[in-house]
């Protein structure tokens, strides 16, 4: 009746992945113990009453004893009733008692398994409850009644049939006194708990007078009848207690009923209770010592919330001594007498500067006594006003480093995410207490032992606290009291084996040696981290980065435990690579796109690799450590190459005799292009003396931004910036080089070309539609680069607006003149060829040389044949496999042909019949690829393009199961940043297709580049190596797969990033017709399922406007609060995180929702008790998600909206307001809808199911 308002308060104890730290192992085990050595019991989901009351159970050390001395020939054995003879004998099952069983294993592994929590799973299915009970929540008085019914009807014919009421029974005398004849009537009622009234009254000891001192009259209108007098008359009656139990149970009522409102409440007023009462006043015989009468308090369960949801927790006085308390942490430092500032500067000098101090006494002070690595030093700095950077790195390191190496201390637990105290570590050091202050302390110890048992997490509380619970929504609930003369033997205390049968002891043991054995396979599994070793024999040094010397050449995989040490991997590596000559240097390396490049080399034999920083799936470079293949090699990151694209004139300087263009590349005519690495701490004169230019050479820069429109398609210019002669003695990072950024080089000739002008420092490259003219060469039996003797060659003058039929005409009457013969054939056409040789498809005469592409100043090639037209496709294919040389037909077809007519052509073209045949495209690599499915399709909605090869295969289109996918790039209008950016300007759009741009995303637009076939039962990674496998992106250069990045699209938005390398499409949910975007990267990315990937733009100060976009990534697997996201924006822009508000745009109604400060998130005894998500409602965050921020520091406004957005909103409240009367009636209807959904749904009853034992 709850719902999820009874959540685990404690840290989830579930194992966190950790991106990049082990392997994955086996599921974690359970966490032992804690310092209180006390095992709590984990919620169910709505179990915390059940928790409360057992836990209350479990420390009745009489309850418990007269529990465990019922053994199995009265109560059976649960391996009776799982035998496999079980059900055919009905016998066996009808006398195993499976309540008391299993209340006994229960307390077994609470006294004596060595985890942090029990689980009361096994309890609860002999109760009878299904899976739906463990959610819901119930009254815990009536749990306590209920389960004592259903253990005294369980252990009916047992000697411990009648525990329950030796120990909670109790009797209540009623009287009525006639005040006329002074007869006296009485009855008597059994009890096993009081209810006492809390509305209207201030305490428990008033409510227990009003029940038993005070007298109720019968007078007036309200008379009783006399059985003696046998009229009615004036009577008076009181109740008494006859007989007192051992344990006396109070219910308070806390919850009443509002009869003018018709609801119920909660009564929060105080309501004092004592933690001794004496109740010699309240009973019948006030004859014998008072401590017949005293009682003493020992268990407190406290309910927070109110009448309709809440959660139970109970606060327990530990009788036999079985914990371990200690004073709570926020009260170990308690007032004493004021003194001096050298004294106190003396007390808290050691206190300051000893780090393990420190760190002990954060964690000893969280109540689960563990917290997250990420936010320890967060907690240090709140707590001590220090930061661990500032104040011990310098000594100790990073503080992970530190935790690792103070193993005896510090344990990483769940991944190494998480740190906690191994149970005999050394005490957190604190002030010393003046002899007052050391007393109080001692004497609150030794008089009580009081402990908060909230579900799992057990901590140790003062006495005093309970005084805290006297009213609030937190406040106590149920009060158990044991009378005084109740004393336990000595040989019970700290002593949790005492009275626990043997059987049951040794079943404890057995499970705390296999709880032992999977700790230690965890441990040992979750420290295994996977290296891969490159050796050095394997490599050698070109272009300022390490290239393998065969492509063939892999790393090798080695899985090593972390927590050896540097000695233990080399020692290992050196019986791998046996024999080794010579010293060994282990090296960090990483793969970058100019190559290999090394940083820090392991020096430290005796240091862990966990110490050392070495993580799973790390690269280590196995050398000497000096040099290879003799060529000596500079490590760390000011050294790390840099991936530049080299431009260079590629002029003919014979103009009667230019080399062949390639039209199908991405560079201009007159440039080539090659990309060379070179270390990123080298000057530019180097340089240019690695490229073996002379002094005179100008090295240039893209001018950024100059390209103009039509630039290499018959109009336009590119502008390069010369490097200044200063700019040659800095290095390429000074100089802000970055992979894939062009460098032109140029020698003083280059300037004799009309390509090429100079003007200051500016270097002009004309594009070709300067260059009037075109050759065209003519051979008539050129096919696939066989060629019989020279071709002939004429020049035709042409300009970027002559018709291409014109050009061929030219060429033909030229021709004919030059080889004095008539030309063979009918038709002619003008083809483009390839750099192997082949011809390319013909070129539409029907169009001007600019309409078609054609650059100037390139070869065509005059062959047989008709060119289609502006309307047609001219095709290639071929039966069966990919076409060989000569095999391939050509064929030209209508745009608006469908995939059918085409295929019926096709086949009409070599005779064949029948329709089991398909078509299918050619990939990148000239091999059979996707089938085209939509056979009623147009190949020009298909974005079948001029000269394509399609390839008639024989069977029927592929079963179900296989997707079709339509794949656009993501290009980007500005550059690329350091971490991530797009090398876009060498792929073609398909069909010629024009950019559109992304919705929410500025800045960047969407480019078709194909679609691909692929099974939905294949992997992501393998979706990613098909995409680079089409025509349009075969020029783009991506090392692994890791360096793409994969979008789903939903009406031009990013909707979804697509993550993990080795998930199923069919798990992403793809289906067939869905669009997916490609986004190529700088560096490689696994992201994790919970990073999430933001668009973050900081405010211009006192402006509505924001600077450039950049892109974060949130690591939201370990802490997915306000907090969290906001030291993550804090680290990447290196602000103070107090300073930072931050707001997340909701593009469909042009707003910011702000996010609220972690502040606001922390309750009042600062713990946490739910974590915020920022991924549920309402912020929801997902990738791509833009997140505005404003440093309050500079820039007071906290308005987020820029002028585009109230511009936005004043659009959307017009189209609101013009059908304002239409929508009046559909807002009523979501109100209501509203209201219905937020009916409580109707409470459940309890029960317990017992069998039959009569």
């Amino acid at each position: 009746m709850f719902g999820n308002l009874f959540v685990e308060d404690e840290e989830a104890s579930s194992s966190t992945s950790s991106k990049g730290r082990v392997l994955k192992g086996p599921e974690e085990p359970p966490p032992p113990r804690g310092r209180s050595n006390l095992c709590g019991i984990k919620n169910q989901g709505g179990t915390c009453y059940l928790n409360s009351l057992l836990q209350t159970l479990l420390f009745t050390p009489e309850f418990r004893e007269k529990l465990f001395s019922l053994g199995s020939e009265e109560l059976g054995c649960l391996e009776d009733k799982d035998s496999p003879g079980a059900k055919e004998s009905l016998i066996c099952i009808k006398h195993v008692r499976l309540i008391p069983l299993q209340l006994q294993r229960l307390f077994v592994r609470l006294l004596l398994l060595d985890q942090h929590s029990a689980s009361t799973a096994e309890l609860t299915d002999s109760f009878g409850w299904n899976t739906t009970e463990g959610t819901n929540q119930h009254d815990v008085q009536e749990l306590n009644r209920i389960l004592f019914s259903a253990l005294e009807h369980s252990l009916v014919g047992t000697t411990g049939s009648s525990f329950i009421n030796s120990l909670y029974h109790g009797t209540i005398v009623n009287s009525i006194v006639c005040k006329e004849c002074g007869n006296v009537s009485q009855r008597q009622e059994d009890f096993l708990d009081l209810t006492a009234c809390v509305c209207g009254v201030s305490s428990l000891e008033e409510a227990l007078w009003n029940m038993f001192v005070e007298e109720e009259l019968f007078e007036g209108n309200n008379l009783y009848r006399c059985a003696e007098c046998n009229k009615l008359v004036t009577a008076a009656k009181s109740a008494k207690m006859r007989k007192l139990p051992p344990f006396m149970t109070m219910s308070l009522l806390r919850f009443s009923f509002d009869f003018a409102k018709c609801e119920r409440y909660k009564e929060t007023g105080r309501y004092s209770f004592p933690l001794n009462i004496n109740l010699r006043a309240f009973c019948e015989q006030a004859e014998g010592d008072d401590s017949d009468y005293s009682y003493e308090l020992f268990s407190v369960i406290i309910h927070k919330g109110g009448c309709y949801g809440g959660h139970y927790h109970v606060y327990i006085k530990d009788i036999d001594q079985l914990g371990c308390w200690e004073p709570p942490e926020e009260e170990s430092k308690p007032k004493a007498k004021k003194k001096t500032s050298e004294e106190k500067a003396c007390e808290s000098k050691p206190q300051e500067e000893d780090p393990l101090s420190i760190l002990t006494a954060i964690i000893s002070q969280e109540p689960s006594k563990t917290v997250l690595v990420d936010q320890l030093g967060q907690k240090l700095m709140n707590n001590f006003g220090f930061s661990w950077n500032k104040k011990f790195k310098k000594q100790c390191g990073a503080i992970g480093k530190f935790l690792q190496s103070h193993g005896e201390v510090f344990m990483l637990v769940s991944n190494g995410s998480k740190v906690t105290l191994k149970a005999n570590s050394t005490e957190p050091i604190v002030p010393e207490q003046t002899n007052d202050a050391q007393g109080e302390g001692d004497q609150d110890t030794e008089g009580s032992r009081w402990f908060d048992l909230n579900d799992s997490t057990v901590t140790s509380i003062r006495e005093r606290d309970i005084e805290k619970q006297f009213q609030g929504k937190e406040s106590a609930y149920m009060l158990f009291y044991r009378k005084t003369q109740l004393r336990r033997p000595p040989q019970a205390l700290n002593n949790p084996q005492y009275k626990v049968p043997p059987q049951l002891i040794k079943l404890a043991q057995e499970e705390n040696l296999k709880l032992q054995l999977s700790r230690e396979e965890f441990e040992a599994t979750n420290n295994t981290i996977e290296l891969h070793l490159h050796l050095a024999p394997l490599y050698k040094l070109e272009n300022g980065a390490l290239q393998p010397v065969c492509k063939e050449s892999e790393s090798t995989s080695l899985s090593f435990d972390r927590r050896k040490t540097v000695g233990d991997l080399r020692l290992a590596i050196y019986q791998m690579q046996d024999p080794w000559e010579g010293d060994m240097a282990l090296t960090v390396a990483k793969s970058l796109p100019a190559g290999l490049h090394l940083y820090n080399t392991l020096t430290d034999d005796a240091v862990s690799l966990y110490s050392a920083g070495v993580t799973n799936n790390t690269d280590l470079f196995v050398w000497n450590g000096t040099e290879v293949c003799g060529s000596p090699v500079l490590t760390g990151a000011e050294w790390e190459p840099v991936l530049l694209t080299v431009v260079r004139p590629s002029l003919d300087h014979d103009m009667d005799e230019p080399k062949d263009q390639d039209p199908t590349k991405g560079e201009a005519p007159g440039l080539r292009k090659e990309a060379r690495g070179f270390a990123g701490g080298s000057t530019l004169g180097e340089v240019k003396q690695a490229l073996g230019e002379p002094e005179e050479s100008l090295l240039c820069q893209e001018a950024r931004g100059s390209v103009e429109p039509g630039a290499g398609e018959g109009g336009g210019a590119s502008g390069w910036r010369v490097f200044p002669p200063d700019d040659m003695l800095r290095t390429l990072k000074e100089l802000s080089l970055k992979d894939g950024d062009a460098v032109l080089v140029l020698e003083p000739q280059s300037f004799d070309s009309s390509v090429f002008t100079l003007d200051g420092d500016v270097v002009t490259v004309t594009t070709p539609s300067d260059c009037r003219w075109l050759q065209v060469e003519h051979q008539p039996n050129i096919r696939h680069g066989q060629r019989e003797e020279e071709p002939s060659k004429v020049k035709v003058l042409a300009t970027g607006n002559t018709l291409l039929l014109e050009v061929k005409q030219r060429a033909m009457e030229r021709i004919q003149e030059l080889e004095q013969r008539p030309l063979e054939g009918a038709e002619y056409c003008l083809r483009h060829v390839d750099s192997a040789g082949k011809l390319l498809p013909p070129v539409c005469e029907e169009l001007s040389v600019r309409e078609a592409g054609v650059r100037l100043m390139t070869t065509l090639t005059l062959s047989l044949g008709r060119a289609p037209e502006a309307s047609q496709l001219f095709l290639s294919f071929s039966v069966g496999v990919a076409p060989s040389a000569g095999l391939e037909r050509d064929i030209i077809v209508e745009k608006t042909c469908t995939v059918r007519e085409c295929l019926k052509q096709m086949l009409d073209e070599v005779g064949l019949e029948g329709s089991g045949w398909h078509l299918r495209q050619l990939d990148w690599c000239e091999e059979v690829g996707e089938a085209l499915m939509d056979e009623d399709t147009p190949l020009s909605d298909l974005k079948i393009s001029n000269g394509e090869t399609l390839i008639i295969a024989e069977g029927q289109l592929p079963p179900k199961g296989f997707l079709k996918l339509f794949v656009w790039l993501l290009v980007s209008d500005s550059r690329p940043s350091v971490d991530n950016g797009f090398m876009e300007d060498s792929v073609r759009a398909v069909n010629g297709a024009e950019d559109v741009p992304v919705c929410g995303c500025e800045h960047a637009r969407l480019r078709a580049v194909g679609q691909v076939e692929i099974s939905d039962e294949a992997t992501l990674d393998e979706l990613k190596t098909q995409v680079l496998t089409l025509p349009a992106l075969s020029d783009l250069c991506v090392p692994t797969s890791a360096f793409l990045r994969l979008w789903q699209l939903e009406e031009r938005r990013l909707a979804r990033l697509l993550r993990g390398p080795q998930t199923m499409l069919r798990k992403l949910k793809l289906t067939s017709e869905t669009n997916v975007c490609i986004q190529q990267l700088f560096k490689e990315e696994d992201l994790g399922a919970k990073d999430v990937l933001l668009k973050v733009k900081v405010a211009v100060p006192g402006e509505a406007r924001y600077y450039p976009s950049e892109e974060l990534l949130w690591d939201a697997s370990k802490d997915p609060s306000a907090r969290s996201l906001r030291s993550c924006v804090a680290a990447h822009y290196g602000l103070s995180p107090d300073s930072l508000l931050l707001a997340k745009f909701q593009p469909e109604k042009h707003a910011w929702e702000e996010i609220s400060s972690w502040n606001q998130q922390m309750s009042k005894k600062k713990k946490k008790k739910r974590t915020e998500s920022l991924l549920g409602a309402p912020f929801q965050l997902r990738d791509g998600d833009t997140i505005g921020i404003k440093n309050l520091l500079i820039d007071g406004n906290r308005d987020f909206c820029t002028s585009e957005d109230r511009l936005g909103q004043q659009r959307l409240r017009e189209q609101v307001e013009l059908g304002k009367g239409d929508q009046a009636d559909g807002f009523c209807s979501t109100e209501q809808k509203k209201k219905q959904a937020k009916s409580r749904k109707p409470e459940v009853g309890l029960s317990i199911s017992v069998g039959e034992f009569r």
